[in-house]
């Protein structure tokens, strides 16, 4: 039986989620102390507002994520955000805690496009004689905001060749076992 490399991450992590429940099931019955907690996975945020006086607060804590969702165009994460304001005034002006869905970005940093290797040409035009020795052209784009023509580019190119990453249902999958396994 032949695993895509999706698959074989897919079958690891359930593996261990396996394993960890079978352990986890295995010390109920003795009086075992029990393993710490893993703490749950987050994520700095930080940002501005405009304060009271016009100035421009500060608001900065962590988000973390409860599960992925896609949408069929985009993979987005929701969770639990908890800020901390400070107004310009160094104030601490309240906290926040609020549900949110975020974008997740997956995008390659470049491409091949091309990869052409010549070896070396001996050319005889009408008595000029040219000699070309070995000639290696290598294409590659980069993806990401602003670089329009490298997103075109890497777009077509991913046409051609789908990845592993090209079902986002997979792949929104395959995140929300790795945030069960650390516990989240």
């Amino acid at each position: 039986m032949r695993i895509g490399k999706l698959g074989r991450s897919a079958v690891v992590a359930l593996l261990v989620t396996g394993l960890v429940a079978f352990f986890a099931g295995a010390g109920t019955a003795s009086a075992a102390p029990a393993a710490p907690a893993v703490p749950a996975l987050t994520a700095p945020i930080a940002g501005t507002f405009t304060d009271a006086s016009g100035g421009t607060g500060t608001a900065t804590g962590t988000f973390t994520p409860s599960d992925f969702t896609t949408d069929g165009a985009g993979t987005f994460a929701n969770g639990v955000a908890d800020l901390t304001m400070v107004d310009s005034a160094g104030q601490q002006v309240g906290t926040v805690s609020q549900a949110v869905t975020v974008p997740v970005g997956v995008a390659a940093a470049s491409c091949q496009i091309l990869d052409l290797v010549l070896g070396p040409l001996d050319l005889n035009l009408l008595g000029l004689v040219v000699h070309l020795n070995q000639v290696h052209l290598n294409i590659t784009a980069d993806a990401g905001p602003g670089n329009l023509l490298g997103n075109l580019l890497c777009a077509i190119a991913g046409l051609l060749d789908p990845g592993p990453l090209s079902n986002l249902q997979a792949l929104v999958n395959l995140l929300n076992q790795i945030l069960a396994i650390l516990g989240g």
